[in-house]
């Protein structure tokens, strides 16, 4: 039985190193725990707009608070 190889093709979001099955999408479980860090230290920031800026908005509200009423 041989060792599980890594898919060709796909790199580590993380290093850029090849990919292991066993820690897919990494190469490793310290490239995974460096991509969680980064997730619980905020330095992955999805774009959008604040929901606290509701000056656009006429009355003021979230268009959701319009839809219940």
């Amino acid at each position: 039985m041989s060792a599980p190889r890594p898919e060709v093709g796909r790199k580590c979001p993380v290093c850029g190193k090849p990919q292991e099955p066993a820690f897919r999408p990494f190469c490793s479980k310290r490239c995974a725990q460096i991509d969680l860090g980064r997730w619980l230290r905020g330095s992955y920031i999805i774009p959008g707009r604040d929901p606290s800026d509701a000056d656009d908005l006429p009355s003021g509200r979230l268009p959701e608070e319009d839809e219940a009423s």
